[in-house]
């Protein structure tokens, strides 16, 4: 007999989403099959899951990339609500998602390096925060297929999931996935220093203080020799128009 999803249910499916790269939804991944037995289901039910939620991604919409059409009224709600507020939503995903699995089966997680609490309210907060950058990462990470935008590089522990708008300053769009780009750790840090930002068409835009004169080899290699460089696009989830141009008012020119 067929059993409907929860909404709980729901909010794991959704985690795992974001989670993995987009075109490895697949019955036979190793992760769908080990959350599908957690969740009593089939893989292949998780995995048609995976693709019911794809197909509500506006980014795939518009490129026709997604043809399945068989999304419920309650994935449009799940889905409409993680828009609404990716934080709060994201805070209730994790919280199902390791209800179900105590740890989760992804080990490609890096942890985010946060001041040791002093009281039970603290650890409380860095246990969110936490959680909140844990998913914002591996959620970039994701959509990047784990590839710096800018250059292409790939390994791992050299790439960052750079906020457009920065963590303290909107705490409604920390997690949400649309307000980040996978950037390698240099330019990472240039971006959030503001010495390069991205203009309409996505393409790389460097500060003057960047390129004097008098800079080295490596330095130019990396800054003035890729401007107009183009970012390559995610397969979800891509950069926020809006939040790129909060990100371009405060750009050192």
């Amino acid at each position: 007999m067929r059993r409907n999803w929860t909404e709980q249910e729901l909010l794991v499916a959704m985690n795992l989403y974001c989670r993995l790269p987009f075109g490895q939804f697949d019955q036979s991944n190793k992760h769908v099959r080990e959350v599908a037995e957690k969740m009593l289901r089939t893989p292949a039910s998780l995995s048609m899951k995976l693709c019911n939620l794809a197909s509500l991604d506006s980014y795939h919409q518009e490129r026709g990339i997604v043809g399945l059409k068989g999304a419920s009224n309650l994935d449009r709600k799940v889905w409409a609500d993680f828009q609404l507020d990716w934080t709060g939503m994201v805070e209730k995903s994790v919280a199902a998602f390791d209800s179900l699995f105590g740890e989760s089966p992804i080990s490609s997680i890096s942890e985010v390096s946060i001041d040791i609490p002093t009281g039970p309210s603290e650890t409380e907060r860095t246990v969110k925060t936490r959680r909140l950058q844990r998913f914002f990462r591996n959620a970039v990470l994701a959509s990047y297929e784990g590839q710096c935008a800018l250059t292409g590089l790939a390994e791992r522990q050299l790439l960052v999931a750079s906020h457009i708008i920065p963590w303290n300053e909107n705490k409604e769009r920390r997690a949400d996935p649309t307000n980040g780009l996978c950037l390698n750790v240099l330019h990472d840090k240039a971006f959030d220093r503001h010495l390069i930002t991205f203009d309409e068409h996505y393409k790389l835009v460097v500060s003057s203080v960047l390129k004097s004169r008098d800079v080295s080899e490596f330095q130019s290699i990396n800054f003035a020799r890729l401007e107009g460089t183009k970012l390559t696009m995610p397969h979800r989830f891509a950069p926020d128009p809006q939040a790129m141009d909060e990100h371009r008012d405060a750009f050192v020119a």
